[in-house]
């Protein structure tokens, strides 16, 4: 059965706003006289604010020529899959791929249609990706310390930015070596170019060596065409972190890429020329490296053309204090905490411990003791962690007897210090012997005249109880 003519425009009206596509469509004065509810919610705005509008007026492109609809509308344009961005009365940001044509009358156009598909989310996902990807937080005045040690790296890291040779940075882990190579990247003239960090100990080789040089469709099953991070890194710097983790076919492989400035794909048969500055990092002595063959001697040299020695923490000690109020100041933000301090015990143990984790390790302490804080200002020493505790507990017992012996040695001169230590010496041995002198004797490895006469000198008896 036909419908009813007058009920054709109801049917219309609801089948254009159940559509998943936006519909928007302009009269030939650019008036919007069409305006469905999903491009309602992709432009997140409500028909009021557009109907019976020139799309300029609502809409914001950079220029008249950027909306496909008015150059529909314009110049008859025809546009298929083409991704447009623009913003909302709002100023929101909106991208979206469209199919636009002209409405026409015989020859005349008198309208225009666009149907899009909204990939906002999608493009505010890739965005951030190349961000997390190419971007860097750290500068040099995020490198915090004061000594001398510090400073002096700072400085030679900073003359690294002038060129756009290879750098190696040497450190043990935990001492920041990637803040190092943030700092290098940002002050130089590549800092608006992308920033990749590959950690090579973080992947098997097989997987390692596909990411760094890229793939080409069939090289192997499931092989597409992809860029690697050389390729990504164009133009940029591209740091590889743990570099002796690499084997030694991978390392040949990057020399070469490094001297000829070119990139092969796995499975292609050209290569690609690159322009990426390398900075790479090692947790151990380069030298030794070398000697148990975990890197090669010509590529260290490659890399080597400048060299930053990350000094450890426990040779910066007198940066202990800074860093701490540092990460306090983070972890408040962070939990939403007011810690002001630590107590005068707590640093005197941190600054006496070796710290073998080095920077990152006073971190994760920090932010231990203060997942054990309820509403304190003060870091105290039962908030550290059980190794810190028990050695100030050892460091207690250790000063309370050279105290004792501070407080003796006022007195004594150093033959009746060495007296009463043999005195004491003596009285022990032969209680835990029963008082039995030759028994006592043999165990001191004395003869018993021997013994008996260093009792007598001591005024010692031998059955006396102590």
């Amino acid at each position: 059965m036909n419908p009813k003519k007058e009920n054709l425009h109801l049917f219309m009206e609801s089948i254009i706003d159940e559509i998943d596509v936006g519909l928007h469509v302009i009269d030939k004065k650019g008036h919007t006289i069409l305006y469905n509810k999903k491009m309602m919610q992709i432009e997140s705005m409500d028909s009021r604010d557009v109907m019976n509008k020139n799309l300029l007026d609502v809409f914001m492109f950079s220029k008249d020529g950027d909306s496909t609809l008015v150059q529909a509308l314009q110049n008859g344009t025809e546009t298929k899959n083409i991704k447009q961005t623009y913003f909302n009365n709002k100023g929101k940001e909106i991208t979206t791929v469209n199919n636009t044509f002209p409405i026409k009358d015989g020859d005349e156009i008198i309208g225009a249609v666009e149907i899009a598909k909204d990939i906002t989310k999608i493009e505010r996902l890739i965005k951030d990706n190349i961000k997390r990807k190419g971007g860097t937080r750290y500068t040099f005045e995020s490198i915090i310390g004061e000594g001398p040690a510090i400073k002096e790296v700072i400085e030679s890291a900073k003359r690294a930015t002038r060129t756009a040779s290879s750098v190696l940075i040497v450190g043990e882990t935990g001492t920041g070596k990637e803040l190092f190579a943030q700092s290098i990247h940002n002050g130089s003239s590549r800092s608006a170019a992308p920033f990749i960090s590959q950690n090579c100990a973080a992947l098997p080789d097989s997987l390692i060596e596909s990411l760094l040089f890229g793939t080409k469709k069939g090289a192997f099953s499931g092989a597409i065409d992809h860029p690697g991070l050389f390729e990504q890194a164009e133009g940029g710097t591209l740091l590889l972190d743990e570099i002796n983790s690499l084997n030694p076919h991978l390392q040949s492989k990057l020399l070469r890429a490094l001297q000829e400035r070119t990139i092969r794909r796995i499975g292609d048969t050209k290569d690609t020329p690159i322009d990426v500055r390398i900075i790479a990092t090692i947790n151990e002595d380069p030298i030794e490296a070398i000697t148990n063959e975990r890197m090669r001697k010509d590529l260290y040299y490659r890399l080597s053309v400048v060299t930053v020695f990350v000094p450890p923490l426990r040779d910066r000690t007198e940066d202990i204090p800074l860093l701490i109020r540092q990460f306090i100041r983070k972890y408040n933000e962070l939990f939403q905490m007011d810690v002001q301090r630590v107590d005068q015990e707590v640093m005197d143990n941190l600054l006496s411990y070796e710290w073998p984790g080095n920077v990152r390790e006073l971190q994760h302490t920090i932010e231990g003791a203060m997942n054990f804080i309820a509403d304190e200002e003060t870091i105290r020493l039962n908030h550290l962690p059980l190794h810190f505790r028990s050695k100030s507990k050892a460091r207690t017992t250790v000063s309370s007897q050279v105290q004792v012996y501070e407080e003796t040695s006022e007195s004594l001169k150093l033959k009746e210090h060495l007296d009463l230590s043999e005195a004491n010496y003596i009285k022990a041995l032969l209680k835990k012997n029963g008082y039995n002198i030759s028994k006592a004797a043999e165990k001191a490895g004395l003869s018993r005249q021997s013994l008996q006469y260093r009792m007598k000198k001591l005024h010692i008896e031998a059955k006396k109880s102590f």
